[in-house]
């Protein structure tokens, strides 16, 4: 089944480290963005993230960048360098020119260099496949799992930001079918432009105990993976998440929950209550937008019934979203209809 692997498959892998090294500060675990190395002689630590993109066809080079950008950045450091792996389904020069022209675009507009990678075609694939690892530097490395009891959980910009973007270009046509306006598909297919979460990191960095950037399962799967990471019991109230117009039309034509798809372009932070004005303003005064959602209500372990802690690989933790809890990350809800158009062919 396409998608990501469940939690419980997912920490046995993660659980598989090869040898110890006392310079990672923070090696794999379940609900982390990305590994934090400690460098010698530096008062600095090297961030790495590794993200692999294939599905989202028109763009994927550009998202590929920033997927794996927005990891670095959601660990409080600033993204500089990119080594990049791209398989092909043939030997088309336009499309490769495509993929690496919009490699190229996007680490330039963040400031990345591409430093390596490896190239060759894959007659298996009927996709360009684009894996990406992005690396940064950092003084301050601030993980998914620092939430603390009675912080306040903020997100930027809006739930589905980057599922907007697909569903306007990838599903353009099933959504008029469904009564979008050509005019709202246009205004959502520019969604692509705001995926980068690095501003909006960079913003509320100094103020977050956590960060979380929401990618595949969107909004929910973020708030249950930082949940996991910080052994927590998060509250949060669906109304008062942030979802455009644009994402509620596009969403509600194809019956996608905009909580649950694809939410790159949003940033998940717990900030201590005397530090929330300070996110707030600090976003705004980069034009960026941020709502606070929920609250860490407590620790995992307090609340009866929230979770197993035995394995380490996947700490308990618990959301609940209007009162209701959400053990389990839910499956992508664009994924069904890739495969039902798949199906179709």
């Amino acid at each position: 089944m396409t998608g990501k692997l469940g939690p419980d498959a997912l920490a046995a892998a993660l659980a598989a480290t090869g040898a110890p090294d006392a310079a990672v500060a923070r090696g794999p675990a379940y609900g982390e963005d990305a590994a934090a190395i400690d460098l010698v002689d530096a008062a600095e630590t090297l961030v790495v993230a590794a993200d692999p993109l294939s599905l989202a066809a028109e763009s994927v080079g550009t998202l590929a960048v920033h997927v794996a950008c927005n990891d670095v950045a959601a660990s409080g450091a600033d993204p500089r360098w990119l080594t990049h792996t791209l398989f092909l389904p043939d030997g088309d020069p336009d499309r490769l020119r495509t993929v690496v022209d919009q490699v190229d675009a996007t680490a330039r507009e963040l400031g990345c260099a591409v430093v390596g990678g490896h190239t060759e075609v894959l007659d298996a694939l009927d996709r360009p496949l684009c894996s990406m690892t992005a690396m940064g530097t950092t003084d301050r490395f601030v993980s998914s799992g620092g939430a603390e009891p009675g912080d306040r959980l903020l997100l930027t910009k809006g739930a589905a930001i980057e599922a907007t973007a697909i569903l306007a270009t990838d599903f353009r046509e099933e959504c008029r079918a469904a009564g979008v306006p050509a005019a709202t598909l246009d205004a959502a297919a520019g969604f692509l432009d705001e995926v980068s979460v690095v501003p909006d990191a960079a913003a509320v960095r100094d103020a977050a105990t956590a960060l979380h950037d929401p990618t595949e399962g969107g909004v929910a799967t973020a708030l249950v993976e930082m949940a996991a990471a910080s052994d927590s019991v998060f509250a949060v109230e669906r109304d008062a998440v942030p979802v455009r117009p644009e994402t509620r039309a596009c969403c509600d034509a194809l019956g996608v929950d905009p909580l649950a798809t694809f939410g790159s372009g949003a940033l998940l932070a717990a900030v201590p209550p005397d530090r929330v004005d300070d996110a707030l303003d600090a976003l705004d005064a980069v034009g960026i937008g941020g709502a606070e959602i929920g609250s860490v209500e407590g620790a995992a372990g307090d609340a009866a019934g929230s979770g197993d802690a035995a394995d380490p690989a996947r700490p308990a933790g618990t959301v609940r979203i209007d009162g209701e809890p959400l053990a389990e990350p839910p499956r992508d809800e664009l994924y069904p209809l890739w495969e039902a158009r798949e199906a179709e062919e």
